[in-house]
């Protein structure tokens, strides 16, 4: 079975994705930790690495190769906000919740002024909805693909995952042949 699991930053995708992989010991890929090891592999600081990425498709375009190769496994949660485009998952979820919800959940978080987070993401998300429709004509604000699509405002990272782990287990798998 391979999932993904996508959502703006703040959603609470890390912290559900690896509540889900530990309960059915699934291998969790983090493109956040693919897109990290590039800049170190680089010696490039995250910051500096991810203006770069806005300039450079290549960037982007190898994270996604790696995610890909990854996301060939069985029995993987691929998180990223790509992920449901770079493999045929037999499953994939969207999860969110409201702007001010994640910038809220980010600064306290990371124990950053709201103001300052409220800043950098807003530039961060409209960055990457440039950069996703530039290089693969993506618009990563259309959900229609999403198997399932959660908001956790009100639900728990617990509550969230046990609706995920529900879903996987009432799934179809896709086909070994339909697979990309």
């Amino acid at each position: 079975m391979r999932v993904t699991i996508g959502g703006p930053p703040g959603s609470g995708k890390t912290t559900v994705s690896k509540l889900v992989s530990k309960e059915l010991q699934y291998n969790h890929i983090y493109t956040g930790d693919i897109f990290r090891n590039l800049a170190k592999e680089k010696g490039v600081s995250l910051e500096d690495f991810s203006k770069l990425a806005e300039k450079d498709d290549s960037i982007d375009i190898e994270v996604d190769r790696r995610q890909k190769e990854l996301g060939k496994q069985e029995n993987i949660i691929l998180e990223g906000r790509m992920a449901r485009f770079m493999i045929n998952p037999d499953l994939s979820v969207w999860i969110t919740a409201s702007f001010d919800e994640r910038i809220k959940r980010i600064s306290e978080r990371e124990n950053l002024d709201y103001e300052a987070v409220y800043k950098e993401t807003k530039a961060r998300e409209k960055s990457e909805i440039i950069r996703y429709q530039k290089i693969y004509n993506v618009d990563i604000s259309n959900l229609d693909s999403y198997d399932l699509v959660i908001n956790s405002l009100r639900i728990n990272a617990e509550g969230v995952s046990r609706i995920i782990i529900a879903a996987i287990k009432n799934i179809s798998p896709v086909p070994k042949g339909d697979r990309v």
